[in-house]
């Protein structure tokens, strides 16, 4: 799997939790330089070298499951940039959620598309599939191995296939339970859970919360 921009702090944490759970990572970034640095920086601190680090565009052709983790105002620009990179029939995993902050407070970015996702899924080439994860869960806990997930991670998508692979991939990752959300529509609620979680985290002054359904 490879990482779009992982080496901010949504993919590093990403690359930590996947490899981890022993699934080798490509983190991509504009410099391959500083790809291969912090990659190499994150496999001391596990011990081992599942992660390894290029530049977005090698990345890109070198996996057909990638991870989109830049902030939601650099993701189309991205795509536009390395649309021509994907190999047909790639599956790109958005994790973005379009939130600004107003005197301290979150605030969803009401898109005309409905969600960050459906804005994107817009702009890919045909020959991508878009799925969606990874949005309701902190970055500083994703990047914390100390501690179990112990959630759910709601993954959605418009091809079945698509949805499934990322599922079972999800999947790998100890404590951490997939869950079927649905087509692409599901971005809508998903992505304003999102904020409702870091509001949470704000008036609760705590970094951990995320979601479990009950019952399944």
């Amino acid at each position: 799997m490879g990482l779009l921009g992982g080496t901010g702090r949504e993919g590093q944490a990403l690359a930590l939790r996947f490899a981890h759970a022993g699934v080798p990572v490509i983190m991509g970034s504009r410099s391959s330089d500083r790809a291969r640095e912090i990659a190499s920086s994150l496999c001391r601190r596990l011990g081992h070298d599942l992660i390894s680090g290029l530049e977005n565009r090698e990345m890109i052709r070198n996996s057909d499951l990638i991870f989109l983790t830049v902030p939601f105002p650099e993701a189309a620009g991205a795509i536009e940039v390395y649309a021509d990179s994907f190999q047909e029939g790639s599956i790109l995993v958005d994790t973005t959620v379009p939130v600004a902050f107003e005197k301290g407070q979150p605030k969803y970015n009401e898109l005309p598309e409905g969600s960050a996702s459906e804005f994107l899924a817009g702009r890919l080439p045909a020959k991508i599939a878009l799925a969606g994860a990874f949005k309701t869960i902190p970055t500083h806990l994703l990047g914390d191995l100390t501690v179990p997930l112990a959630c759910d991670v709601f993954v959605y998508s418009d091809f079945d296939q698509a949805r499934e692979r990322v599922m079972a991939f999800a999947g790998l990752i100890p404590d951490l339970r997939p869950i079927n959300a649905g087509g692409l529509s599901a971005a809508r609620t998903v992505e304003r859970m999102t904020v409702l979680a870091i509001g949470i985290n704000r008036r609760y002054k705590i970094k951990t919360a995320r979601f479990r359904v009950i019952g399944l």
